[in-house]
Parts: structure tokens; sequence; C-alpha cells
């Protein structure tokens, strides 16, 4: 496998891909319905877990959770973009991912939420009582199995975060970055497959998120992403826009650290 690939299976749910049925009406017209944890689920086995959720709808910029609170709940992202990031004592940030159709935030098995968690855009999404989880487990194992494997992968992806901050320069994080975001394109069904030229990226972060989340100052990823263009890898058509025209060489570029 290339390590395209690699990269693609620590970047977004582990789907598991049941062959496609009748969904339950409450989660038929869902994102997030044969992605992630749902679709580890049967369909008599979604409707209980969609009885016991609440559906929201938020605008950009909304906080869902705040790093340091009371851990009442977690939740299941349907549709939109989620940044998850940690206050770090001088005021700064440090953006520690993205949530996108079909991950959960909020599982972490403590009693205070670890990272605050907000909007990027409109944002659909279920949340559950963490008090009421146990239950589910009981009646549901699959559930408790579906979210071990999440709580596993997302150990990964803060091992590969570290790589990408503690070894990388600032030219692989962002070749890194741009393939990442395109496999999650792929994996949401919003974009075209890899490693294809001419792949679109829509991103709703700011060159600021970018740089918070790369461990790098703004200029500096205004610095790499002019460079990656000028050498004829990338186009920017417009700031929420990267077309990436020749991926393979992105991925030599992420690759050279490892």
């Amino acid at each position: 496998m290339s390590s395209f690939g690699n990269i693609a299976s620590l970047r977004h749910p582990v789907a598991i891909n049941l062959a496609a049925g009748p969904s339950p009406a409450p989660c038929e017209d869902c994102g997030a319905r044969h992605m992630g944890l749902c679709d580890a689920l049967s369909d008599a086995e979604l409707v209980f877990l969609s009885r016991a959720a609440q559906r929201m709808s938020l605008p950009a910029g909304k906080q869902i959770m705040e790093e340091g609170e009371t851990a009442q709940h977690f939740y299941n992202v349907n549709s939109g973009t989620v940044r998850l990031y940690k206050a770090l004592p001088d005021g700064r940030r440090q953006i520690t991912g993205f949530a996108g159709p079909g991950h959960f935030i909020g599982l972490a098995a403590v009693e205070q939420n670890v990272v605050s968690a907000e909007t990027m855009e409109p944002v659909r999404l279920c949340r559950f009582s963490r008090a009421g989880l146990r239950g589910m487990f009981a009646e549901y194992p699959a559930l408790e199995r579906k979210l071990l494997d999440v709580a596993m992968h997302e150990l990964v992806l803060n091992q590969q975060q570290m790589l990408l901050l503690g070894r990388k320069t600032a030219l692989e994080r962002i070749a890194s970055f741009l393939l990442s975001w395109a496999q999650r394109q792929e994996v949401c069904g919003t974009g075209g497959g890899l490693p294809s030229a001419n792949v679109r990226l829509v991103l709703p972060l700011s060159r600021t998120d970018l740089a918070d989340y790369l461990g790098l100052t703004i200029e500096t990823v205004s610095r790499s992403l002019s460079n990656l263009k000028k050498d004829g890898l990338i186009e920017i058509p417009s700031i929420h826009e990267i077309v990436l025209l020749r991926p393979k060489m992105l991925e030599n570029i992420a690759e050279a650290a490892n």
C-alpha cells in the first residue's frame, strides 16, 4: 500500500460499510449514516440510538464544549466542520484536529472536557448524554465495541500529530495537511478520488486555523503555500479553495521526514 493510503487510513472515521438498506426515518437524511459509529449499527439499533439523541443545528462560530468544563455530553457530527483546540497559558491556542461527518467529539473517559470545540461553518450534529452511555452499552454491545475502535483511532491520530509537529518542516506539514484534507473530502463524498490531479479542496478554515493546527506562523503558512503554487503543485482560486495539481509530488514532500 502506498503512503497515500496510510495517510488516508489515519485521518478519517473507520466505516464498516454494511450492505445498503432502508434507514430509519430520523436518520435517513443524515450525512453520517454510513460513516463511523452509525455504520456499525443495524437499522433497528440505529432507531434506538436515534431516540437517545438530541438533534442540533448550529451556526458557524458556536462553541459546543469548553476545555475544563464538566463533561456531560458527547456528539456525533452529521454535517459541517468543527475545530478542536486547547488554550495555551500565553493566550495562544493549539488546534488539535478538525471533526467532520462521522466523527465523534467528547468521548474521552474523563470528568472534564480535555479540549474546546467550536463550529467552523453551519453544523448539524447529534448530542448524547454521557450519563446514559452505560445503558446504551448494556443493550447494544456493538455500540461499545465501535466506540473503542473510535478511541483507538484517535490515539493513532494523536501520534501522527506529534510526528507532524515534532519532525516535519513547514513545507512537509503543509503538504501532509493538504493530502489529508483531500482524502477527507473523498471519504465524505465531497471531492474526487486520489491520487488524480486537479483535486479541488474546499477549506472552511482560515490561514490562522491552519497555522494554529500545524504549529506555524501565518506568515510561514502563506509563504509555504506560495512556494507550492510557484512550483506548479497547487493553485489557489480563493481563500477557501486549493487545487492539488500534482498530488504525488505533494506526497513525496509530505513523506520526506519518515
